[in-house]
């Protein structure tokens, strides 16, 4: 039996040791609005806030999901207001994946 806060945090100890006893529950977030989009590297998703309790307050209503494949081993997920354009810390060691979605995946993304 799950215990749920006010915030949304369920705990459910599990004997599975994969599984984990700290969750939110699937009410809780955001949701897909529409479908997902593909791109040259992944897919691009609108996902929707849901109503439901705030942790840290101010939550945007609608970001954007931009999902990279870029190896076999590595998944990066980047999300954003696309209503407005913040500043992100620019790094001389990470550049912008130019390359092609990699095909033969060790993991598994489902929205």
């Amino acid at each position: 039996q799950s215990i749920c806060t006010l915030r949304g945090c369920c705990w459910s100890p599990q004997s599975e040791t994969s599984v984990p006893w700290c969750f939110f529950s699937a009410d809780y977030g955001y949701k897909l609005d529409g479908s997902q989009r593909p791109t040259k590297a992944g897919f691009e998703a609108t996902l929707q806030r849901l109503p439901s309790p705030s942790l840290f307050g101010k939550d945007i209503e609608t970001v954007l999901l931009t999902g990279e494949y870029q190896t076999a081993n590595r998944f990066r997920f980047k999300i954003t207001d696309p209503n407005t354009k913040r500043f992100e810390v620019p790094h001389e060691h990470v550049q912008s994946f130019t390359g092609s979605a990699a095909s033969n995946l060790s993991y598994k993304v489902e929205l």
